[in-house]
């Protein structure tokens, strides 16, 4: 399994001062946890986009051109592009820019996003959340095919046979469709043969039906389904044991569901946290066995070969995070490759 870790920027007011990073000091950190997450061998670096006074990653584009002058194996991506208000023209140059920069390291999660400020702020109307999604993705996809683009727009521009430059190093730019929930939007990555990344914000069996029509629907329209990749991704901490990682967590966790979630809440029980973070909950808090132990559970129900770690939640300080990620990479991540590669499936 491919490990990597993945972050929204988030600027939650720390609960013990009050006061949350500034936007400089936040992406001054995420670029010193992408180096530690290449040094320490994983194997991909996301980035969320959202458009919020409390998150600092508007432009992941920029901060991911950064980080690839600072990592060697890292791959690079966004988690997620809302496709759905993104210029797909725009944004196939700066990843193909981007994997020139990094040597052949970019890829593009593209999903509709659950946040929907970019809707009115670039001149969408959320009543065409879907079309947009799906048109733009079909043009994405194309301009990936051809370096003169011939296009027909309804929600998009129509394009007249024009040079799509520069053309990345690989020769095909890696593009992923992130989903949460919607049968449709599985059935529809699966239709495209594309990548699935799930964002796993509930246990993983709720998802297995979802997972199943994703792969019928990708033989049903004639691809490999077994060869196509499915990527989970998640919220994550790990400690030395489970009542370490829980109780240094949990305060953490609170502040980033009553502060920076969509729909805000006024309290987020610890009974609620450690029922998410027990066997069968999505919520991967624990012990590095602990943790295996869910990753390989998400593996035989899911059948993914990625993990993608959200870490650094809630305002958690630099240096409990860069002990997650350094637990991920050199004790949960090993173990996990060595049990699937003894046979469990």
């Amino acid at each position: 399994m491919d490990f990597g870790i993945f972050t929204f920027g988030e600027l939650t007011r720390s609960v013990t001062t009050g006061s949350a990073l500034s936007p400089q000091q936040r992406l001054k950190e995420i670029i010193e946890l992408a180096k530690l997450a290449d040094q320490a061998g994983l194997g991909f670096m996301g980035l969320g986009e959202h458009h919020r006074h409390d998150f600092a990653l508007s432009a992941p584009e920029i901060v991911l051109a950064a980080i690839a002058r600072e990592t060697t194996n890292l791959r690079l991506s966004t988690a997620v592009t809302v496709l759905s208000t993104q210029d797909p023209v725009r944004l196939f140059e700066q990843f193909a820019t981007l994997d020139l920069i990094s040597d052949g390291r970019a890829e593009i999660i593209a999903g509709r996003g659950a946040f929907i400020e970019s809707y009115p702020l670039f001149g969408h109307d959320t009543a065409d959340y879907d079309g947009l999604f799906d048109e733009k993705l079909r043009m994405l996809l194309e301009l990936r095919e051809s370096a003169v683009l011939e296009w027909k727009g309804s929600l998009t521009q129509s394009i007249p046979g024009m040079d799509i430059a520069p053309r990345p190093l690989q020769e095909k730019l890696p593009v992923w469709v992130g989903v949460g929930g919607t049968p449709a939007s599985f059935a529809r990555a699966g239709r495209l043969g594309l990548p699935l990344f799930i964002a796993l914000l509930s246990g993983p069996e709720r998802f297995r039906r979802l997972a199943e029509l994703y792969r019928q629907s990708a033989d049903a329209a004639g691809h490999d389904a077994a060869a196509l990749p499915v990527g989970v991704g998640g919220h994550f901490y790990a400690a030395a044991t489970s009542q370490q990682a829980r109780d240094t967590f949990y305060p953490h966790y609170r502040a980033y569901f009553e502060q920076n979630m969509p729909r805000n809440v006024d309290h987020f029980p610890r009974t609620t946290f450690d029922d998410w973070s027990d066997p069968g909950g999505g919520l991967l808090v624990g012990s590095p066995q602990q943790v295996t132990e869910k990753l390989l559970e998400i593996q035989q129900t899911l059948g993914n070969s990625r993990y993608m770690a959200q870490i650094g939640l809630g305002g958690l300080p630099f240096a409990e995070t860069a002990r997650s990620i350094e637990l991920l990479a050199t004790e949960i991540m090993p173990a996990v490759n060595r049990e699937l590669g003894a046979g469990v499936t």
